[in-house]
């Protein structure tokens, strides 16, 4: 009897926890782009990144705009940016969402063109072009930032960081173009609409202004922190690397006949002069960075300053709105309170009828027996009844009156 086999178990049913590769599109220092299917550990082979770093740019999650700085390696979450940036590579998670097509093409075509600092003069860049070719390619590198080149890790951060501040301000000008005229129609007409599109705006402009406010709060903890700004010249640590080993190779290569005390003067120099390249490497020179965050701060910090205004004059809508509202409760209180007087004057009236209701004998209540006495019982019922309702006015005018006098009715 042969033994059934298990039916194969759906990709849906994947045990919970395993590693999912994600499609990330790897765009490199030197070359064209290309979409690749990478894993959670490969890239952390790749960059060195631990696992609650990776976190950062899992779409499932709403983690906020974050800026790491590592070793190897620069996490950037700005937005809907999700890019790993390394010295040779920057790997952007979630390539096909249509709104990172203009931010694609700009990155592509900003890595493909060679830019150079404006603030580097050409004495500079032509002393470091001497030094480079007296100690090779890998003092070239790491003095590229001397020679003012950007390097590749900071034209992916000035694209990201441009994208970014270009898209929160486009969604501040389009929500300051519909809230100002709907607050504009809600103080000339107060009603269940505009008050629900009032509060739909308010909701936006909450939600719109701690998006800035935390992209301004990573700028401006990355302009304070000038370590992380010297970690994120990651082509420069690299070449300081390579550096470094030539260093090594060429000491091991050294005659082993050299007298001592040669060899010692030597190692002394050695180590001098790798003394200050390592300076060099530990406190970079970071002015480009520096000016680089400090543009985007500016005018990041200018879009949070737009979102200020607007929560003001919501704020100043909302006064107006409340003081319109307490007007009317006025009004409403003050003819509760004409109503109540005009209630208690009628009520005296009504007393004056009752009186005159009751089973009395008086010569009004009589029938009269001539003409004549009709007549004049006629007379003093119009009498009675005018004198009613004229002291029922006075009581009442005199009523108002007096809360005018006192300041009670305006």
């Amino acid at each position: 009897m042969e033994r059934k086999q298990p039916p194969p178990v759906p990709a849906t049913t994947r045990r919970k926890g395993a590693p999912a590769s994600r499609k990330w599109l790897v765009v490199p220092a030197a070359g064209e782009p290309r979409e690749a299917e990478l894993g959670k550990h490969r890239i952390m082979e790749m960059t060195g990144l631990p696992t609650r770093d990776l976190r950062v740019l899992d779409p499932d999650l709403s983690s906020p705009s974050t800026i790491l700085v590592r070793e190897r390696a620069v996490v950037l979450n700005l937005e809907h940016v999700r890019a790993i940036v390394t010295a040779t590579e920057a790997l952007v998670l979630d390539s096909s969402n249509p709104l990172l097509g203009l931010f694609l093409n700009d990155l592509h075509a900003r890595v493909a063109s060679p830019d150079v600092s404006s603030t580097g003069s050409a004495t500079d860049r032509s002393n470091e072009t001497d030094q480079g070719e007296g100690n090779g390619p890998a003092v070239a590198l790491c003095r590229a930032g001397n020679a003012k080149i950007l390097p590749f890790e900071l034209k992916v951060l000035e694209v990201c960081l441009e994208h970014t501040c270009k898209c929160l301000e486009s969604e501040t000008l389009a929500l300051e173009k519909e809230a100002y005229p709907a607050l504009d129609e809600l103080t000339s007409k107060v009603s269940r609409l505009n008050l629900e599109h009032v509060r739909h705006i308010k909701n936006r402009l909450v939600a719109l202004s701690g998006r800035v406010q935390k992209v301004r709060d990573e700028l401006e903890h990355l302009l304070d922190d000038d370590m992380d700004m010297s970690e994120m010249y990651l082509t420069r640590k690299l070449a300081f690397q390579g550096f470094t080993e030539t260093l090594s190779r060429v000491d091991s290569n050294k005659d082993a006949s050299t007298d001592y005390d040669d060899k010692e003067q030597e190692d002394r120099d050695d180590e001098t002069e790798t003394g200050r390249d390592s300076s060099a490497y530990v406190k970079p020179d970071i002015e480009e960075l520096e000016m680089l965050v400090e543009a985007y701060f500016v005018q990041i910090d200018g879009t949070l300053n737009k979102l200020y205004h607007l929560r003001e004059y919501v704020d100043d809508t909302e006064d107006y709105i409340n003081i319109m509202l307490d007007e009317k409760q006025n009004q409403l209180l003050q003819m509760g309170v004409l109503l109540t007087t005009a209630t208690v004057v009628v009520t005296a009236g009504i007393v004056v009828v009752s009186l005159f209701g009751m089973n009395i004998h008086i010569d009004l209540m009589k029938d009269p027996d001539t003409d004549e006495q009709a007549r004049i019982k006629n007379i003093k019922f119009w009498e009675t009844t005018c004198g009613t309702v004229a002291g029922c006015l006075a009581i009442y005018l005199i009523a108002i009156y007096a809360g005018k006098r006192s300041k009670i009715l305006h």
